[in-house]
């Protein structure tokens, strides 16, 4: 997709600086003067269809557009010159647009997307601190017009319109290192569109959203993203002596950010390992033994959030390997715990076909929050109470059996070399003679459900020690140091 910069437009601002719109839209060229009276058309810019035929019902000639009377806006509440690019009075129109401020900075420019029809007090404030700390602006907009897209009949629809173009828009600004941060201000809506645009950037981009949605919203973002979330607990209905507080120091936080991409063949390799407070002695073992081999070990938190995260990493090509060492999301999954990662749990790496070793760490538990919580039906299960917050229920030997199962039919499409070790001794902490889920014939049943689906070019091997012994750890890590280093031979005994 091609991000052209249009002509300046407007009056020039005092320090220099000038307004410039850029389009989203690959057909696009040149944006005129603003002192002209029309447009070239700019499909995805000044509006969004819902059908293939850009200009169904509009009067106006197909290939140009006037722009409504006045064109651009004098004097911004920001000091700048803003252009209205208009739309079709006759249908929902959804302007995913962007405009730059031109400043000194060597930083890259910050994004700052938000529903300038309703949140452009807000913006404009954002910008000046951000600009006066010495970065550029970027604004995209994901506002709907005035004239009929705020009471479209399918609102659900124009808002996933309106993110999957300003995704398109936000991935071309990065692509093009246009951009190196950005910040959203958003309501609810806007906050779900937010989460839509970033959904591609790179981990570790500094994605800041400062929001009034509801909680629950926000948490659905933070399970899926890396977006730091800054909630305003007030609204946001123009500048205030409370709102001023909370977007002044959001401004200045996200302007001393700056994204800098790891540079090619910099890097050591890398490896992606699962972890639960219960499995923690077994990774803090593989980490340290990764490190002697100059291999740096990324944990992740085997909580939900933590595998879906993880999968989306391995997509992208982050690792050379995987150590899936704490599965108990599979179990959450099965039995409707909130640990659960989603049904695309234990898929990415062989899909990717990179190296992954698959153990039953933690399977022996499902997630729940405060005892009130555990769903009545496992009323008279084993249940344990990890923290006041947290209480685990033990999985039984049908659960475990069908939770083997289901681990072997998703190793079944892995397009790489893939390994299983069951610890015969334990798979968590709690999984351990003495210990409240000790139970040997569930663990047993794991490992049947796996060999009864577990294709033959898939080894399972058994170990005779507990999942956390330092025996367990150094074979993983000795499989998964000779497939990262050795790529030339897969099959390798531990």
């Amino acid at each position: 997709m091609a991000i052209t910069s249009g002509r300046p437009f407007g009056k020039a601002r005092n320090d220099g600086a000038k307004m410039y719109a850029v389009s989203a839209s690959p057909a696009f060229t040149a944006l005129r003067p603003a002192n002209t009276s029309t447009i070239n058309h700019l499909p995805n810019f000044t509006h969004l269809r819902f059908s293939r035929r850009l200009c169904a019902g509009c009067h106006r000639s197909k290939g140009r557009h006037r722009l409504r009377k006045g064109g651009v806006r004098k004097g911004g509440s920001d000091g700048t010159d803003q252009q209205d690019f208009g739309g079709h009075p006759s249908t929902a129109t959804a302007k995913v647009g962007y405009a730059v401020t031109k400043t000194k900075s060597s930083d890259g420019a910050v994004a700052i997307v938000a529903t300038l029809d309703t949140k452009r007090a807000e913006a404009s404030f954002v910008a000046e601190v951000i600009r006066s700390c010495g970065r550029e602006i970027v604004f995209v907009d994901v506002g709907t017009s005035k004239d009929g897209a705020a009471r479209s009949n399918d609102p659900a629809a124009l808002l996933t319109v309106i993110g999957r173009n300003a995704r398109a828009s936000v991935n071309a600004l990065h692509v093009d290192g246009r951009i190196t941060a950005i910040v959203g201000i958003a309501g609810g809506k806007g906050s779900g569109v937010f989460g839509e645009a970033v959904a591609d950037l790179p981990y570790g981009f500094p994605k800041l959203l400062v929001s009034s949605g509801r909680p629950a919203l926000l948490a659905d973002l933070a399970a899926r993203s890396d977006i730091i979330l800054y909630p305003t607990i007030v609204d946001l209905f123009g500048i205030n002596g409370f709102t001023s507080r909370i977007l002044r120091n959001a401004a200045v936080a996200i302007a001393a950010m700056r994204y800098e991409p790891q540079q090619p063949g910099s890097r050591r390799k890398i490896v992606a390992i699962t972890a639960f407070g219960v499995t923690t002695p077994a990774v803090n073992h593989c980490v340290r033994l990764f490190s002697g081999h100059s291999i740096e070990a990324i944990v992740f938190p085997a909580n939900g959030a933590g595998g879906r995260k993880m999968e989306s990493l391995v997509d992208a090509g982050e690792f050379d390997a995987v150590l899936d060492l704490t599965t108990t999301e599979l179990a959450d999954e099965f039995l409707g715990g909130t640990a659960t990662a989603g049904p695309e749990r234990l898929t990415a790496a062989g899909r990717k076909g990179i190296p992954q070793l698959i153990a039953p760490g933690a399977v022996d538990m499902v997630n729940f929050g405060v005892p009130s919580s555990v769903p009545a039906r496992f009323c008279d299960r084993k249940l344990y109470a990890h923290t006041p917050y947290t209480t685990l229920m033990r999985t039984t030997e049908d659960e475990i059996f069908e939770i083997g199962r289901v681990t072997a039919q998703k190793l079944a499409a892995a397009q790489g070399p893939s390994l299983v070790l069951w610890p015969s001794e334990g798979v968590s902490d709690y999984d351990r003679e003495g210990g409240v889920f000790h139970d040997p014939a569930a663990n047993r049943a794991w490992l049947a459900g796996l060999r009864s689906a577990l294709p033959a070019f898939i080894q399972c091997q058994q170990l005779y020690c507990h999942i956390n012994d330092p025996a367990f750890a150094e074979a993983a890590v000795g499989w998964i140091v000779h497939q990262v280093q050795n790529k030339e031979t897969r099959d390798v005994d531990v």
